[in-house]
């Protein structure tokens, strides 16, 4: 270990799991700074005896922030979430949040900065989700301008929100909500953006830049959704929706589950509208081949591992029995 600590807010999470996993490689001390830490204990596992410290922290309490970046000499910012719940909102957590930190950062003498977002990050939005993520970068970058921004498309990963959510509902539903069917998506590998992420906090030359994070092949809605219920062994309709239809369906949805922080909805208005627009990498920014990260994993390569789960006969299907040629006892 070289000493120096790198404080992780959201480190506990589905990408923070492995970004902690990745700075541990490279030497670092991590603190992961996460809003319950008796129930990320598993995360200590990703580094040496004592190389993993966790400590509680709210980003929208500044005293909690600044507790967490005592003696850090870099901090990488994942903390954000895909669906209202509760009190946890876009603003407050993903807008307000970052800004928090980056301002705490910026009075604690921290100019090495890792801000997370996503492929469509974007002040003007009409994605609540993708305008707080585009306020974060912007305040992030007023606070510490020599912070690197790194905008992944959707994760795959065993646990992940997508593939997972999907074969799921594959699992109950005789169909799948098809909507924006031909919107593209880039889904990269989680462990090549934690990667990315190490490489970002490590490289002088990623000060200030921004990158757009894109898997070796992009696919549309409904090829991703074709893929998922052949690769699970269920065939299921994808029922067409169309965006009228479906957007006003989603926010009563999203209603309900801000009334009820444990009911996780299948679907909101604000994933309606972000499913307007493609997700994929644009090449106006840097990408994660600039950050060395290359020999990318794919989908077909990794979703298989996890997947299996959702198949009617798990990791193994049962031999195929020709009825014609089958002698009884």
């Amino acid at each position: 270990m070289t000493g120096k600590i790198v404080t992780v807010f959201g480190g506990s999470g589905f990408l923070g799991r492995h970004v902690v996993r990745a700075l541990c490689r490279q030497g670092w001390r991590v603190r992961v700074a996460c809003r319950r830490p008796h129930l990320a204990g598993d995360v200590k596992l990703a580094g040496d005896v004592g190389q993993v410290q966790l400590i509680q922290a709210n980003v929208r309490n500044r005293a909690s922030i600044q507790r967490a970046l005592e003696n850090a000499e870099a901090v990488v910012n994942l903390v954000g979430i895909l669906t209202e719940r509760g009190s946890q909102s876009f603003q407050g957590t993903q807008g307000l949040g970052s800004a928090n930190i980056a301002q705490v950062a910026a009075e604690a003498g921290i100019s090495n900065f890792v801000q997370v977002s996503s492929i469509g990050a974007n002040k003007d939005s009409r994605s609540n989700y993708s305008r707080t993520k585009g306020e974060a970068e912007a305040a992030v970058r007023k606070a510490i301008p020599t912070a690197a921004i790194l905008r992944p498309s959707i994760l795959f990963g065993p646990e992940d929100g997508f593939f997972t959510r999907f074969a799921e509902i594959a699992r109950v539903s005789p169909f799948l909500p098809l909507i924006g069917a031909k919107t593209r998506f880039q889904p990269i590998y989680v462990a090549d953006v934690a990667q990315a992420v190490a490489a970002a906090l490590s490289k002088p030359e990623a000060a200030g830049k921004t990158y757009e994070l894109g898997g070796p092949r992009t696919y549309t809605m409904k090829e991703l959704l074709q893929y998922i219920t052949r690769e699970i062994d269920r065939p299921r309709m994808l029922l067409p929706i169309p965006t009228p239809i479906a957007a006003p369906m989603g926010y009563i949805i999203g209603a309900l589950s801000r009334l009820n922080p444990f009911f996780g909805p299948p679907l909101t208005g604000d994933q309606v509208q972000s499913l307007k627009v493609d997700n994929i990498v644009t090449g106006n920014v840097g990408t994660i081949a600039d950050l060395g990260v290359t020999n990318l994993e794919t989908v077909e390569a990794i979703t298989p591992t996890y997947l299996w789960r959702h198949r009617p006969h798990g990791q193994f299907q049962p031999p195929h029995v020709d009825e014609t040629s089958r002698v009884d006892a």
